[in-house]
């Protein structure tokens, strides 16, 4: 394993000129053609056939035989103007890489060199995924399996990583079972009755109303939640009114809904859509909610993942494996997950010589570099094992 940390390292030049090239030229969710025509060519260039999905998606297979293993990257990135000041920034306004989903590509191309180079040797499939729109409903995963991405061979295995600015450059984590949560969107409107802001009793105040209702929606978490289980409901936007003295007719309120337990989770959209209605109603108004469900939870297969952790363990020094702790954001991984057995690890990237960094969506978001062939010769380990297994 040790052949495959020096492969990563000879091959470190070019990972680091893919990733800033992507960096340089992002592309958001579900129209990501530069960036699809980019994978394909340097596909092309290693001399491995693959296949478009989901338009920008891109299937590739490394090897022959019976058994399979897949390999996901995801290819989007985010509508956040770029301020991290380095000298290949984003030369798109408004677009960045600010989830690291560049690296996340450029690795997973210098496995792929690494493992054409052992293709007579693999003893079985590498089947390669460049996911598009990961970022984005209904996330481009579950386009990617409806349009065949885990057939022809069907993977015994999936595997998947993700750039974590929380830990050190190159370290590992790993958990087995719940890792992220179910996200779901949530839009409310609610009507009301506008008027002079000092002639209020004429009115039906929908300020007034969406303020009781932020109260009341968190009692769903506090009140119907086993304290045991994890769930977050938050608003995260409210806009009414133009004036200091008037009293709208409609305020527009956004939101989201994180949770693991998706029996709960069937509950407290019930109860978000009850007692927005019915608040409102009892006030004189009315609300319009609309829950648009998004991804499912993303659990970890505990063989699988234990497998993978074995592979770290067998790549990099033992103090650079870490026990991830599973937080409530939102990643489509988990439709592969929901799909065959799976395994998604944090590669850790903040700069040794920092306590902290800006954290993923975050539009000064950087990464350090030297991390990257460690994830690329993670990816390749992986897949490596498991067919040799």
């Amino acid at each position: 394993m040790n052949e495959l940390i020096q492969s990563a390292k000879e091959l470190e030049q070019d990972l680091i000129r893919d990733r800033r090239h992507l960096h340089q030229n992002p592309e958001l969710s579900f129209v990501e053609h530069e960036t699809a025509a980019y994978i394909r060519e340097r596909l092309t260039a290693m001399d491995i056939p693959f296949r478009a999905l989901a338009d920008t998606g891109t299937v590739a297979h490394i090897g022959s035989g019976d058994r399979c293993v897949a390999l996901r990257a995801d290819i989007d990135a985010l509508p956040i103007h770029e301020e991290s000041g380095v000298e290949f920034a984003s030369r798109r306004d408004g677009v960045m890489h600010a989830c690291g989903h560049d690296a996340h590509t450029a690795m997973l191309l210098a496995a792929a060199r690494m493992l054409k180079d052992r293709e007579s040797s693999l003893g079985g499939v590498v089947k390669l995924i460049f996911q598009p729109g990961e970022e984005k409903l209904p996330g481009g995963a579950s386009i990617m399996i409806r349009e065949g991405a885990l057939l022809d061979p069907v993977p015994e295995v999936i595997f998947g990583q993700h750039v974590y600015p929380d830990a050190p450059a190159g370290q590992l984590g790993f958990v087995p079972g719940a890792m992220m949560a179910a996200a779901d969107e949530l839009y409310w409107t609610i009507h009301g009755r506008g008027g002079h802001a000092a002639q209020p009793h004429q009115t039906v105040d929908p300020i007034v109303i969406a303020a009781n209702l932020i109260n009341q929606l968190q009692s769903i978490v506090s009140r119907t939640l086993n304290p045991f289980d994890s769930g977050v409901l938050s608003v995260t936007s409210i806009h009414a009114g133009h004036a200091n003295n008037v009293i709208p007719d409609a305020v527009e309120m956004l939101g989201t809904l994180r949770s693991l337990n998706l029996e709960w989770r069937e509950s407290a959209i019930n109860k978000i859509e009850q007692f927005s209605r019915t608040l409102a109603e009892a006030a004189g108004g009315s609300c319009d909610v609309r829950v648009v469900r998004g991804y499912p939870p993303l659990f970890n297969n505990d063989e699988a993942t234990a497998f993978a952790r074995g592979a770290a363990l067998n790549l990099v020094e033992k103090s650079h494996v870490f026990d991830f702790e599973p937080k409530m954001w939102g990643e489509d991984f988990a439709y592969y997950a929901q799909a065959i057995p799976a395994c998604f690890w944090m590669l850790g990237v903040r700069a040794h010589d920092r306590d902290s960094a800006p954290g993923l969506h975050n539009s000064h978001f950087v990464i350090e570099e030297s991390a990257l062939h460690r994830g690329a010769a993670m990816m390749s380990a992986a897949a490596i094992q498991r067919l040799r297994s």
